[in-house]
């Protein structure tokens, strides 16, 4: 499997090169997704503008319980990167199919990092694995 590589403001990480990447914004202020052949998605996003991460990883979560009110989530701390992550594990029904993602957000140098993935229940056996490997070679450096 060949990879592509992300590097900007601090963060750099390693995805499969069948994948979709996508880039907006600037060196402050951008986003970075990839998507699956399937229904997985990665999304990080550089939030210079927010406080803190807990208000990113509240911020998100309480968008997509707009969006879907059924949603279930449980609180989750873990370590990425060496850093503290704080976020929510979620689950909810759209277009009839199940859907499990993880927000995540931690503390990068140029301010909080939001990570969220998506995947539908009939494709995460197969792309879940790697969501988990390209988010395990996250690498934070103070620039």
């Amino acid at each position: 499997m060949s990879t592509g590589h992300f590097a900007k403001s601090g963060v750099s990480f390693r995805y499969p090169a069948e994948w979709t990447a996508d880039e907006e914004g600037d060196d402050d202020n951008w986003t970075f997704t990839l998507q699956s052949p399937g229904t997985a998605f990665l999304l990080l996003s550089l939030r210079p503008d927010a406080e803190d991460p807990t208000q990113v990883a509240d911020q998100t979560l309480e968008a997509l319980k707009a969006e879907y009110p059924e949603l279930d989530a449980t609180d989750v701390t873990e370590t990425i990167a060496g850093r503290l992550a704080i976020g929510h594990d979620v689950d909810f029904v759209a277009l009839d199919a199940t859907v499990s993602g993880w927000v995540r957000a931690i503390d990068a140098p140029e301010g909080p990092l939001l990570i969220l993935t998506q995947c539908g229940d009939l494709d995460r056996a197969k792309y879940e694995p790697t969501l988990k490997v390209v988010v395990a070679s996250l690498e934070i450096t103070d620039e």
